[in-house]
């Protein structure tokens, strides 16, 4: 068992796998990541250039690390059944084969309606979707990694969002990166709760596990508790005052166009694959956090209002802040949703 602080990210170029990274860096481990592309300018961090589909890639770039995070995912919900079990399995050979540690950004697709709405580690895996099915037989076979020499940590949270715009609803479904926010999309109905997790706090999280590992199980599975949207409108109007705060201009909260992704899903995969996941906005999914306050004290959490400003920040949705600051707007934030 190796007891250095030196890991391999995979997916460092994502929302989870980069954020991972870099509180990795802060913390004072030496950080590598694998990349397909050209290396981002310097950053502290080891690029290494390979694909996390190919194994001897993985386990080169794996050598003389204690850790492996496996943050990788097919780009646009694409083609998940023909790379994301080749790819863990990579991963796996490459911790079995030098002793590491392997950690999952999991996900609540592992479970279906019979563990729903309050979801334990301990709640069974009955998913009914294929991507749910998918992530079963990932950490299927990563519950057997032990065996072969190779810890793992799982931690499961809501929807990502962060401080840079990736492959998630936050940015992809309730806002557009790039453009000021008029609207805010809201996917499901009011009443409804729905859970959320800013990516930097799930990244500290997955740090300060790191440091306990030897304690913990060989395969330790934790549950955050994010940030819980009671009614699924909290989330909306989070932005709402964001924005009004920073832009003077309270946008309007609209219902999400489900029907056009229902139309379009024929021919784009990415609003195929939302479609398939519109029961978790149909019904209340909640993980509770008690396993994982018992073992680190307490969660890592940014407060709502601040995590959604460098969400809204990192997509280029806001104006710069001195402007805003000098126009000290109030304005109102209690128009219904359309």
């Amino acid at each position: 068992m190796h007891s250095n602080t030196t890991a391999l990210v995979l997916g460092a170029t994502g929302g989870i796998g980069g954020e991972v990274a870099r509180e990795l860096r802060e913390a004072g481990w030496d950080v590598r990541a694998l990349t397909r592309g050209t290396p981002p300018a310097r950053d502290g961090i080891t690029w290494i250039r390979g694909d996390a589909m190919n194994r001897d890639d993985v386990v080169a770039a794996a050598q003389g690390c204690s850790v492996i995070v496996h943050a990788v995912n097919p780009p646009g919900y694409r083609r998940w059944a023909e790379l994301v079990l080749p790819m863990i399995d990579n991963t796996i050979a490459a911790a079995a084969e030098h002793g590491a540690a392997v950690v999952l950004p999991g996900t609540v697709y592992n479970f279906g309606p019979d563990a729903f709405p309050d979801v334990t580690e301990a709640s069974p895996q009955n998913p009914r979707t294929r991507k749910g099915a998918i992530r079963v037989e990932l950490e299927r076979r990563l519950r057997a990694a032990p065996a072969r020499g190779a810890r793992v940590i799982v931690v499961r949270a809501g929807d990502f969002f962060g401080p840079r715009p990736g492959n998630n609803w936050f940015s992809q479904g309730l806002i557009t990166p790039g453009r000021a926010v008029t609207a805010v999309n809201l996917p499901g109905a009011r009443g409804v709760g729905h859970q959320w997790a800013y990516l930097p706090d799930v990244a500290r999280t997955m740090v300060q596990l790191l440091a306990r590992r030897e304690a913990l199980e060989p395969f330790a599975a934790f549950h955050m508790a994010g940030h819980w949207d009671a009614d699924g409108t909290e989330m909306a109007a989070a932005i709402r005052r964001v924005v009004a705060r920073r832009s003077g201009n309270a946008p309007k909260i609209r219902a999400f166009p489900w029907w056009l992704v229902t139309l379009a899903s024929p021919f784009v995969a990415t609003f195929r694959e939302l479609r398939e996941m519109r029961y978790l906005w149909r019904e209340p999914v909640r993980m509770g956090n008690a396993r994982l306050v018992a073992a680190l004290g307490q969660e890592p959490h940014t407060p709502l209002d601040e995590a959604v400003e460098a969400a809204l920040e990192g997509a280029g949705c806001l104006p710069p802040a001195s402007a805003a600051e000098n126009r000290g707007r109030a304005v109102s934030l209690d128009e219904p949703a359309s």
